[in-house]
Formats: C-alpha cells, structure tokens, sequence
C-alpha cells in the first residue's frame, strides 16, 4: 500500500529497548576489543574507542549523555539499554542510518529522556502496522466480461466480501516496558481511470464511494442494458488489436489507536491494479 501524501513514509529508524545490563555488557565490551584490534584504529578512530568504551565502564560522560560504571551491571533487571533500529523497508542507507545516538540506559516504567526524538512511541509502532498491512487486491468485476463494446455502458464493481476493514497490530511487550498500536484501514473509495481519453466514466469525476453496507458500484443484472451504472466506462472507441490498460485505485482512510489512549490520522493509502481491457466495435447486421 502507498501513502496518497507523497511527503509521509515510515521512520528510517528508531530506538527501541535492546539489551540487559549484563547481556549488553558481554556484547558491547566484546564489540569494543574488536573493533580496538582492528587494523587502522590508532589516532582519532582509536581515541573515539577508547571514549566509548570508558563511557560504558568508567563513567566518562558529556553533555546530556551521563556514563556507566561498568556497564551499569549494578541495575540489571531494573532497566534496559535501548539502540538504534533500522527499518528494513527504507532502501536509503543513509536515511536508515541517521539514528546515530550510542546505546542509552533507560529504568523500567520510565520512558527515554525527551532528547531521543526517535524513541519507539505508539505512533511509530502504528505506523510500522501501516506498512505491513495486507490488504485485498483492486481487481474490479466488469460486466461485459473480457470483452467490452464501443457505446455500451461497462458496469464495474468489487465484491463487498473481500472489501471491508483490515486492521494491524504492532506490539513491544518485555518486563518492565509495553507498547501496542493498533492501525485500521478502511475502504472509502474506488478510482476508475479508462487508460485512455476515448472514454467516458460513471459517475463523472471516475471516482466510485462505498456504500453503508460496503459494496462499491453495483453487479450488473438483466434487465439494466439501457441504465447507467452507478460505477462504470463507457468506452468510445476500439482497441484495435490490441487491449486498454484500466487502472483501478481503491482509497483506504487509515487511523490508528495505542497505548495510553494515543491515537489519531495516518496519510490516506491507495492501492491500484491495471487490468487489460478489449474493447470492440458493435458489428451490424445486415438483414
């Protein structure tokens, strides 16, 4: 699914709780050692290891970054480090790695200093629920089937079965610190583009609304030949030999609801499909 506000995407990334005293110590000194024996690690990239390392062990700290004694092994149990998470579905590296904050302590039942923006909130769990969601495909019931005619009326619409609200979840639940979002999407509209200016659209605008009962446009029944649709083309001329490619948009109105009472709006996402379309000329009969 795609966000119809084309400045909003997922966060690159964020913090989220990561280890105990005890098991961060054992990974982050083991870490240190490595990357200390490392070819190159004198001067400035060595003096920079040795600062980490006694921010963990010695206590050395600066500016709103207090240090550790010993990795703060003294708590364990009664908090976590958090770290950077990358969101795998942002492909610019750079965007993914902008969370560049050194592991921080944070007590159980606290949440992390205001200064670490990117802190795991309900907001961003929903809005990771929001990029897994799976939602039905946009594949529209056309009626003529497979093949359409020139001035005739295509009614068009989706099973109200496959089209009805979806809903995820994303959750973080460890001792001491829970989080849940809940993120709902529900269908509001279907866009029909014909896939060429040769044609004409019901209603006028090509954009078709769901109905109370959750269908969108109507089947076409027998006895409706000389109606309109409430959701169709009309296709003004033929596709020759070859097809028209109609695309099929379905808007989903996305809000989400979290822990503590947290919730609100996300951007509007869409979802299309273009399926092919024939579309002939009526042949006349000569009597």
């Amino acid at each position: 699914m795609t966000s119809s506000d084309v400045s909003w995407s997922p966060p690159p990334c964020w913090y989220a709780p990561y280890l105990g005293a005890k098991d961060f110590k054992k990974e982050m000194s083991a870490n240190i050692k490595e990357a200390a024996s490392a070819p190159g690690m004198a001067g400035t990239p060595g003096a920079a290891i040795g600062q980490t390392k006694a921010h963990y062990e010695d206590g050395f700290g600066w500016e709103d970054h207090p240090g550790y004694e010993d990795y703060n092994v003294a708590k364990d149990g009664e908090g976590m480090f958090w770290a950077r998470v990358e969101n795998p579905n942002e492909p610019d590296i750079l965007k993914r790695s902008s969370c560049t904050e050194l592991p921080f302590w944070v007590d159980n039942g606290e949440a992390p200093p205001p200064r670490y923006e990117q802190a795991i909130t309900p907001e961003i769990l929903a809005a990771l629920a929001y990029q897994h969601m799976e939602l039905p495909g946009t594949e529209v019931t056309l009626a003529p089937a497979g093949t359409t005619k020139v001035n005739l009326p295509t009614w068009a619409w989706l099973d109200k079965t496959d089209f009805h609200e979806v809903q995820a979840t994303a959750s973080i639940n460890i001792p001491g610190f829970a989080l849940t979002a809940t993120t709902t999407a529900k269908p509001v509209s279907l866009k029909l583009e014909p896939g060429t200016q040769d044609a004409e659209t019901y209603p006028a605008s090509g954009e078709c609304t769901f109905d109370d009962d959750g269908s969108i446009g109507e089947p076409y029944a027998k006895g409706k030949a000389d109606q309109n649709p409430p959701c169709g083309i009309k296709y003004l001329r033929s596709s020759g030999d070859g097809t028209i490619d109609l695309k099929a948009t379905i808007t989903w109105d996305i809000a989400w609801t979290g822990t503590g009472g947290a919730g609100g709006d996300l951007p509007d996402g869409t979802f299309e499909n273009a399926q092919a379309v024939t579309v002939q000329e009526i042949q006349a009969v000569n009597r």
